[in-house]
């Protein structure tokens, strides 16, 4: 059964066509700093956005019209197979990405819910057999049931513990099934509310000792992806203990994890945590966990996880920018964790937002690359910074300067003499770039 009948493979036409559905600057196969576009972008279908996602929202029920939205149970599951397929044939996406509740129900009890599972697991596999998409990531949807209010990996209830482990476990076994190159821990309700009833240190350690669960149990199967724990500032609980990237690297590097994890970060998260995506990036990409990238932008007149599809052409730049800069992401990719407004909800409209963030992506890759061709960003820093190449500064820099020797050159140095940092300037040039 088709549920895009009414759409066509999307083919790349150009900037000048007119054709909405159509990419504009997305070529798979142009070569852009040395690589394919498909290879530099890896693009990746959020499964939850794009197929169980309704449109609901605090105040409204669903609005989306969907083909298989008269299914329910395994039968919903398994039409919705069906569509993702479709849906990846017709974009030319390679990749997809789900939690484990995204694909099949939960049952009466987790023997059950493990049997839809394998289910589902197993038309995926055959799916991806004949078409040859693949597994970007999995990840398990422990905040969702009302199990884990008081957290998975976090809770205070010891029973809530061992279920989170259980499915954790479960989620590495179909992982391994289905061939996923990336592994993600996404802490959903793994934060607190208030420190008046929260022990905070057994939490960490309890998280930690889950961790490294996964790793012994991953070794154990032969399950060789990548692990990668996606930072959240807020959004369920009031404070998230995987805030940003910097609490992320200190929790990894204290608990004895940094080896064995990098990082999968989310634009939209980086803005409620108060930093831009590219500051995320860098960050990542200085402590070599630069992993893989979720794909969409918040809306900064509201105060909360937006995930519209990602748009701004200045943001897409810069976010490409730190990945050539990082040497690409690897076995990582581009998902898009980002749902069409609620408004939006015709069928076609899942594929007019790809459209618009694949476009938008490509246009930031082919401008970032030609930024860092020219070192049109590096001889503004080159410049700024030159003062630590020479002189006092290249003790500094060599680990030869002394508070001794620091107190001897001020004492003898003249008036000491500023230089502008151009940021106006520097700003000015990314837009002629972005001009074309």
């Amino acid at each position: 059964m088709a549920y895009f009948e009414n759409v066509n493979k999307i083919q790349f036409e150009g900037k000048d066509s007119r054709n909405p559905l159509a990419y504009k600057h997305y070529n798979a196969e142009e070569v852009v700093a040395g690589r394919t576009m498909d290879e530099h972008l890896r693009f990746a279908m959020a499964y939850w956005h794009t197929l169980t996602g309704g449109g609901s929202d605090p105040f409204g029920a669903d609005t989306a019209i969907r083909g298989y939205s008269k299914f329910n149970g395994m039968d919903l599951a398994k039409a919705r197979v069906e569509a993702a397929f479709e849906f990846l044939e017709k974009t030319g996406i390679s990749y997809y990405c789900f939690h484990d509740r995204d694909i099949a129900p939960e049952g009466a009890n987790l023997k059950e819910t493990n049997a839809n599972l394998d289910v589902i697991v197993a038309m995926l596999k055959n799916y991806m057999k004949t078409s040859g998409k693949k597994l970007l990531w999995n990840t398990a949807n422990m905040f969702t049931n009302p199990r884990f209010v008081h957290g998975a990996g976090t809770t205070s209830n010891a029973e809530v513990y061992a279920y989170a482990g259980a499915q954790l476990k479960k989620g590495l076994e179909v992982g391994k099934e289905l061939g996923a190159e990336n592994y993600v821990f996404w802490g959903g309700r793994e934060g607190y509310e208030t420190l008046l009833n929260t022990d905070m240190k057994l939490e960490l350690d309890n998280l930690a000792r889950l961790y490294h669960m996964a790793i012994d149990y991953s070794k154990e199967i032969g399950f060789d992806a990548q692990f990668l724990i996606e930072p959240k500032p807020k959004e369920p609980t009031k404070h998230q203990y995987d805030f940003d990237t910097a609490t992320c690297v200190a929790f990894l590097q204290t608990y004895g994890l940094k080896d064995h994890f990098k990082l999968n970060l989310e634009a939209n998260h980086a803005t409620l945590a108060g930093h831009t995506f590219e500051h995320e990036l860098r960050v990542a990409s200085m402590h070599g966990m630069l992993g893989s990238l979720d794909a969409n932008q918040g809306d900064l007149l509201l105060g909360w996880d937006t995930d519209e599809f990602p748009t701004d052409l200045y943001a897409t730049t810069m976010t490409m920018y730190e990945v050539l800069k990082n040497g690409g992401i690897g076995r990582g990719g581009i998902n898009f964790d980002a749902k069409i407004r609620r408004a939006s909800f015709e069928p076609v409209d899942l594929f007019y937002a790809h459209i618009a963030g694949m476009d938008a992506y490509a246009k930031g890759l082919k401008v970032a690359a030609k930024l860092i061709e020219d070192r049109a960003l590096d001889t503004f820093i080159d410049e700024r910074y030159s003062s630590f190449k020479e002189g006092i500064g290249a003790d500094i820099v060599a680990g030869k300067a002394t508070l001794h020797t620091l107190e001897k050159h001020a004492l003898n140095q003249g008036e000491i003499r500023n230089v502008s940092g151009r940021q106006e300037l520097i700003k000015s040039v990314v837009n002629q770039y972005l001009f074309g």
